[in-house]
């Protein structure tokens, strides 16, 4: 299957180098490496340029700096939908990377065997682990039935179903829901464990803590899912004080009667679907 990667970068000076390299040296070669460089004040692009000159799969793109911060969502997706634009439609399987993993030298392979095995899957991935006292474990955002927004691979059907990637927070989950929407099947491998070497979050503002709730409230979770979701991801960071941070940004949210991202028919759908894993979980 052909495989187009792209990957936004920001000063990854300290990350982009192994990423490219465990990209180029899988097992399975991806046909594209694109790597967008969205406005980075260290080595970045002239460490991807090195690559680019070496390995023909590696392309470099410049894109022009944005004034907004380094928010979750938008500007990381804005960054990929650049890169999207330089590719053409010629690619069975799109994957969105981050710069700072080192992915297992069958990564793409095993990847892109779960996607012939079913032709109803319609995301994949494996799971990140995180260096901790010199042992690498789970990060603990990583849940069994959720690809992380890092190590995102497409069939192009489904990608295309859903109409690409929306640059807001909440992407990562929004694309799932709207892939199961319309019929696909997600796959995730707890035998794939890619290192991430940057802990998620690293670089968000303040302002960006209240965005969580607010994408609660514009994938149409409604209160109840929203006030347990947040309560769940609090507890998940470790972190109590984030469920009022959350519950602000959902409140705040509606409030200002923000955009939905979903259609109605998709929200209720959303809700089905939220409500039926809960109950799973519990009984």
């Amino acid at each position: 299957m052909k495989i187009y990667i792209i990957i936004p970068a920001y000063n990854e000076a300290g990350f982009i180098g192994e990423t490219l390299l465990s990209l180029i040296n899988q097992t399975l070669k991806p046909n594209r490496i694109v790597v967008v460089d969205d406005g980075s004040t260290d080595n970045t692009p002239n460490i991807v340029a090195e690559f680019a000159s070496k390995y023909s799969e590696v392309s470099l793109i410049k894109k022009d700096p944005e004034s907004e911060k380094h928010l979750p969502g938008s500007k990381v997706i804005n960054a990929f939908n650049e890169g999207l634009k330089s590719l053409d439609e010629d690619y069975e399987l799109i994957c969105k990377f981050d710069a700072d993993l080192i992915f297992p030298k069958n990564y793409l392979e095993v990847i892109t065997k779960h996607f012939q095995e079913d032709p109803k899957i319609g995301l994949a991935g494996g799971f990140c682990v995180i260096e901790k006292q010199g042992e690498w474990v789970l990060e603990n955002l990583t849940g069994k039935d959720h690809i992380r927004g890092a190590l995102k691979t497409y069939r192009k059907a489904c990608f295309k179903d859903f109409d690409g990637l929306k640059p807001a927070m909440g992407w990562d989950t929004l694309d799932e829901l709207l892939a199961q929407y319309y019929g696909w099947k997600l796959k995730t491998d707890k035998n794939l464990l890619v290192k991430h070497l940057k802990a998620t979050g690293k670089n968000y503002s303040k302002s960006s803590k209240y965005k969580q709730g607010e994408a609660f409230y514009r994938l149409r979770y409604g209160l109840i899912i929203s006030l347990l979701a947040s309560a769940k991801l609090a507890l998940k960071k470790g972190k109590l004080s984030f469920f009022s941070n959350y519950m602000q940004g959902f409140f705040k949210a509606k409030k200002e009667k923000r955009p939905f991202l979903v259609s109605e028919k998709e929200g209720r759908f959303i809700r089905k679907l939220r409500w039926e894993k809960m109950r799973s979980k519990l009984f």
